[in-house]
């Protein structure tokens, strides 16, 4: 008799017969067509399109080499001689320029005068953060006051120089003003150095603010609105919301304000030499290095201390930024 039952073979004998799954079926599937791939970019085009941004750079970059840092190395290169400005001679002294410069006491004693100054910038931080601060909620006529917080940043500073220096002469505008409530006096603002550079200090403050008014507003701004509707709900005023919110919010640019008030300290230039010419004891350090180029034509002097007050300047703001890192405050 004949055996009718098939034999197993090696395809039937471990032939699976699980019904496959989705996965199974997505997985098994051909991968789908794809177009053909597009052609590369020719090498022409990819080189224009590397050298686009430099060629929108290169006026820029011009104008930033010629008149900003080429300057800076002749600086340097004037420090080491005696050049006077005018004569086409130069004579290479090496460090005598910066050894006179730190063996007279004179040069700088004018750095005091800076102490009125960074003082006044203290005065002038405070004053823009707290008028940032009640400016950046709803408050009736903001814009307005925004304008006229910003508005004296916009004036040049020779206009504000001659404008204070008959604000503050004898029987101008301010001893108008006292007088029309009924305080009288005879006393020359501009007259001593202590109210001198304390007149020319407020003045400072008086222009500068609204720059750091500006950039407070805007980082305040910046904040998230859904922080200060969480911080009410808990319960949080003003003060407190300042504290929690705002204040961490805003330190990079209080980091950066300080920077720019601090060199704006050491390096004040118009008002001073406008108002008073650097009399009365209100000589800076910037006006004493432009008289010692221009008024005793010793450019490679002048030279010498304008790269020392660089030098301080970096200093100073290294030592800042080593105190007060920038960190970043994660508010969310």
């Amino acid at each position: 008799m004949t055996d009718t039952t098939p034999k197993n073979t090696p395809h039937t004998a471990h032939r699976n017969t699980t019904p496959k799954t989705a996965v199974d079926k997505a997985t098994s599937a051909p991968p789908p067509t794809t177009g053909p791939l597009p052609a590369p970019a020719p090498r022409r085009a990819r080189v224009w399109r590397g050298l686009t941004p430099w060629l929108f750079l290169l006026a820029p970059l011009a104008l930033l080499i010629t008149f900003t840092y080429a300057p800076i190395v002749n600086m340097f290169a004037y420090s080491f001689t005696d050049w006077d400005g005018v004569s086409p001679e130069l004579h290479y002294t090496g460090v005598g320029n910066y050894t006179e410069l730190f063996t007279r006491p004179d040069l700088f004693e004018v750095f005091w005068v800076s102490g009125y100054y960074l003082a006044a910038s203290v005065v002038q931080i405070v004053a823009a953060l707290y008028f940032a601060t009640i400016l950046s909620f709803n408050v009736r006529f903001r814009n307005f006051f925004k304008g006229v917080l910003f508005f004296p940043y916009l004036i040049n500073g020779v206009a504000i120089g001659f404008v204070f220096l008959y604000f503050f002469q004898d029987g101008g505008t301010l001893d108008s003003v006292l007088a029309l409530f009924g305080h009288h006096t005879d006393h020359a603002w501009l007259g001593t150095p202590v109210s001198a550079n304390i007149s020319l200090a407020g003045v400072s403050v008086w222009r500068y603010m609204g720059l750091n008014f500006v950039l407070f507003l805007g980082a305040i701004q910046s904040i998230p609105g859904e922080l200060y509707e969480a911080a009410e709900l808990d319960g949080a005023n003003r003060r407190h919301q300042f504290r929690h919110i705002i204040a961490p919010g805003i330190k990079p640019v209080l980091t950066l304000t300080v920077i720019l008030s601090i060199s704006g300290s050491l390096s004040a230039f118009d008002i001073p030499y406008i108002m008073t010419g650097g009399a009365t004891g209100t000589e800076t350090f910037v006006i004493q290095t432009v008289k010692l180029a221009f008024q005793f034509n010793k450019t490679g002097l002048a030279s010498a201390a304008a790269v020392v007050l660089l030098l301080i300047i970096l200093l100073v703001t290294w030592i800042q930024r080593r105190l007060v890192p920038d960190d970043r405050v994660d508010l969310v």
